[in-house]
Formats: C-alpha cells, sequence, structure tokens
C-alpha cells in the first residue's frame, strides 16, 4: 500500500508539473523514480502527455527511459516507440539489453524494425536479430546472450580475477564451465569459489547434473524449471549443447506472469494482449468473435428447450427454475475447468495420469449435486407446494452437476491433447454442454412426470 500511495503521489505531480510547465522539475521528479514505478505512470498518462513524458525523460536519461519502456512490456513499450525515428529508436534501444531490445524490436512494424536494426551497432544489432530468430515464447528468444562462462581447465584464483574484472555482464547467480569448444559442461557457485584454495581446477569443484534450456524449449517449462528447482538463472544451450545464454529469475517472473494473465484471460474467452486501458476499438475486435460463437452456442441451447415448448406451455413454473439448472451447472464447470487447466499449465496433470482426477471431480459434481438439489428441492417444495416439481428441479441439478465435473475434466484433457489450448477453446464447450444438458434433463424429467406436475 506504502508504495502504490508513493506512485500515485508521483503520478499526481506529473500531472501536475505538467500542466504548470515546469519542465525541469519534472524531470528531477522523473530521475527519481524506479523503472517499474516510472511504467506504471507512464500507463496510466492520456497518450499526448505520457509521449511528451517519456521525451522528456529520454532526451536526458535514456537508459532509465528505456527500462522504464521495458517494465512496460514489449507491445505496449512499442506502441510508445513506434512514432519515433529510427534513429533515436536505434540510440535509445542500444540503452538496454539486447534481450529486452529484441523484444520491443519485435513488435516494430516490419519496416520500421528493419530499419532501426540497420542503425544499431552491428554487435548489438546481430545480437537481437540472432535472439529474434528464435520462435516467440521459447528459451532462445528470451534469453540474455551474455553470459559468464569460463573454461574448465581455470583454477578457482583465475575465477575469482574474471569475475572482478567482468565489466560486460548484467549480473552473476552462478559460474558456468565450458570445455574449449563452449560446451557446457558443469557449474558451481559463487560462494564454493571461495571456500576452496585458488589452485584448485573449477573442473574438480563444479557440478555436472546441472538443468539446462534448450534454445527451443518453451518459455513455461523454462518458468516451471526454474521454480521446480529454486533456480536463480538457468543456463541455455543449442542443439549441440554448447552455451549460448542465460535465463534470470526475473526474466521468469515475467513469463509466469504473461503466461498465468494469458490463461486468466483465455478462459473468458478475451485475448492475452488487452489490457485496462486498450481502445475500445481493439477491445471489441478481439472480444467479438468469441462472443459471436458463444452466440452459435447459445442457440443450440435454445434449440433444445424449443423441444420442450408444450411441456413449458402447460406449467410455467418450469421457466422459472430452467436458469437455476443451467446457471449451477455452469459455475460448476468453472470450478472444475479453472482447477485443471492449472494442472495442465503446470504439468501436473496429463491424459495418461488424468483417471484420478476425473474419479475426484465426479465424486465432487456427485457430491454436490446431492446436496445442492436436496436444497432446491426443498425451497421449490416449500414456494410452489408441489413436492415432485422439486424432485425434478433437484434430480436434473444432480445430472448437470455430473456433467459438468466430468466435461470440466475431459474437454480441456482432450484439448491438450489435439494441440489446441484448454484455456482458449474449453469453457465455449463446457458452457455449451452444460445448458444443453441441464435443460434437456430438466424438461426432460417435467415432461416424464408432466401428470404429476399439471
Amino acid at each position: 500500500m506504502a508504495a502504490q500511495r508513493r506512485i500515485d503521489l508521483a503520478l499526481d505531480s506529473v500531472r501536475r508539473l505538467q500542466r504548470i510547465g515546469a519542465t525541469a522539475n519534472l524531470l528531477n521528479l522523473l530521475q527519481k523514480q524506479h523503472p517499474a514505478d516510472l511504467a506504471q505512470i507512464f500507463s496510466e498518462l492520456p497518450d499526448r502527455d505520457r509521449e511528451a513524458t517519456f521525451s522528456l525523460l529520454a532526451e536526458r536519461n535514456g537508459r532509465l527511459a528505456m527500462e522504464a519502456v521495458s517494465e512496460l512490456g514489449p507491445e505496449a513499450g512499442a506502441g510508445l516507440l513506434a512514432t519515433r525515428p529510427a534513429e533515436e529508436i536505434a540510440k535509445l534501444a542500444q540503452e538496454i539489453p539486447s534481450d529486452d531490445a529484441a523484444a520491443l524490436i519485435d513488435y516494430l512494424p516490419d519496416e520500421l524494425s528493419a530499419a532501426v536494426l540497420d542503425l544499431m551497432r552491428p554487435k548489438q544489432s546481430g545480437e537481437v536479430e540472432n535472439l529474434l530468430e528464435y520462435d516467440e515464447q521459447t528459451a532462445g528468444r528470451i534469453m540474455n546472450p551474455h553470459v559468464f562462462a569460463l573454461n574448465e581447465d581455470l583454477t578457482v584464483g583465475e575465477a575469482i580475477t574474471e569475475l572482478q574484472t567482468n565489466r560486460e555482464v548484467e549480473m552473476v547467480f552462478y559460474l558456468y564451465v565450458v570445455d574449449e569448444r563452449t560446451h557446457l559442461v558443469g557449474v558451481t557457485s559463487l560462494r564454493r569459489l571461495l571456500l576452496v584454495s585458488p589452485e584448485t581446477p573449477l573442473k574438480r569443484i563444479m557440478a555436472t547434473d546441472l538443468i539446462s534450456a534448450r534454445v527451443d524449449m518453451d518459455q513455461e517449462e523454462v518458468a516451471r524449471q526454474v521454480a521446480s528447482y529454486n533456480l536463480l538463472a538457468i543456463p541455455v544451450v543449442d542443439e549441440e549443447n554448447k552455451l549460448v545464454g542465460v535465463i534470470t529469475v526475473d526474466d521468469v517472473i515475467d513469463v509466469i506472469k504473461e503466461e498465468a494473465t494469458e490463461d486468466i484471460y483465455r478462459l473468458a474467452g478475451v485475448a492475452g494482449d488487452e489490457r485496462a486501458f486498450t481502445p475500445a476499438g481493439e477491445s471489441l475486435r478481439k472480444r467479438l468473435p468469441w462472443l459471436g460463437i458463444n452466440l452459435a452456442t447459445a442457440f443450440m441451447a435454445a434449440s433444445v428447450v424449443a423441444l420442450f415448448e408444450g411441456t413449458i406451455q402447460q406449467i410455467t413454473a418450469l421457466a422459472v427454475f430452467m436458469p437455476i439448472v443451467a446457471g449451477m451447472g455452469g459455475n460448476a464447470a468453472t470450478q472444475t475447468l479453472t482447477v485443471i487447466v492449472r494442472g495442465i499449465a503446470l504439468g501436473e496433470l496429463t491424459w495418461s495420469n488424468s483417471r484420478k482426477a476425473l474419479i475426484k471431480e465426479a465424486a465432487v459434481g456427485v457430491g454436490n449435486g446431492i446436496v445442492l438439489g436436496i436444497a432446491a428441492a426443498i425451497v421449490v417444495w416449500a414456494a410452489r407446494g408441489n413436492p415432485v416439481l422439486g424432485l425434478v428441479l433437484g434430480a436434473a441439478m444432480l445430472i448437470n452437476l455430473i456433467v459438468a465435473a466430468t466435461a470440466g475434466t475431459l474437454v480441456p484433457l482432450g484439448l491438450r491433447a489435439a494441440n489446441i489450448d484448454p484455456a482458449l477453446a474449453s469453457s465455449v464447450f463446457i458452457t455449451t454442454l452444460t445448458d444443453v444438458f441441464g435443460f434437456f434433463s430438466f424438461l426432460g424429467l417435467a415432461t416424464v412426470f408432466i401428470r404429476f406436475l399439471a
């Protein structure tokens, strides 16, 4: 809360200083902020004020300005840069690490990004182009190519000297050890270096059973590896096991946040790159297709209801209680779906071990159906004075909650097996199933027992 209050105060000050034109004071305030705080300030300013504030800071402190833009995220950051000349973008991009620059340049328009790469220094431009050759959301795309590694034949004393004199590496969590052909052969901690004799060769103190990531490994799997083994950084190797980069824990946190946001959005049928302040037109374009699909599936549920128009005309009370069955099924399915998609995302759940999860969720569905079905039956009996109507509602709810639990487990697993993102498509199928089975079970049972309901 204190941090947020500090940011809010800084934001109010930025707006006030912009309004009165106090450029020198505004610049002084901006340069005292952390890049992450600046990113939040930028995100809450109107477009014109955001561009003016960024321009002011970039002119005097390009590194801080670009660090803030990196914290904004690649899409928003690239949007802030895209209105600027290629020469200015190239100069600014050289102020940040190659992996951060690659993420931003990748979101620029093609012609602009090509021009920026041509204008950057050859060394950094080459590094950025190499990173952009890897597929999106892979270890190769998000790694930092500047990794500190030493030959296995060096001694501990020589390694310490190299550490003390090296100025190019951003941060060193582990000392990676390579052979003469840069194959990754081991790793040792910095603490270990201080506890052994300076004459000791690195090959004698290094651990050879290290965890590494291939350049083509999915970034979500990289994050899972780092979290599972409590790593501060993970080395990245190519197909020949040559050390080509490193991914640090700060990048992994960004990946986890990005993947979690994407899954949450997709469960609701929202694009993973949409934000609270995304323009209304763009949000409409991204949301409308999924709502169109939901509309089509809603007509499927309506067609089931149409089969029982005669029953509803005779027993109008059925129309009052239909939404209860479908709504409870949808809510129960969402609970199951959330648990299952999370299990799939974390690698806990696969098709091969899904039987146990299916049995458990079915048992939960039966339990929920019995308890809630009895409660609903009692309420309907008391409200309408007809125990049979209560039993029909309770039985339909039991059936639909079992369907919800089963579908909530099998649908995302089936989509995953078919290489379709379960977070993106599961909700559409499950909503349709719970609506269709909910209406069919409730109205079907009512039709069977209509003589007791009339």
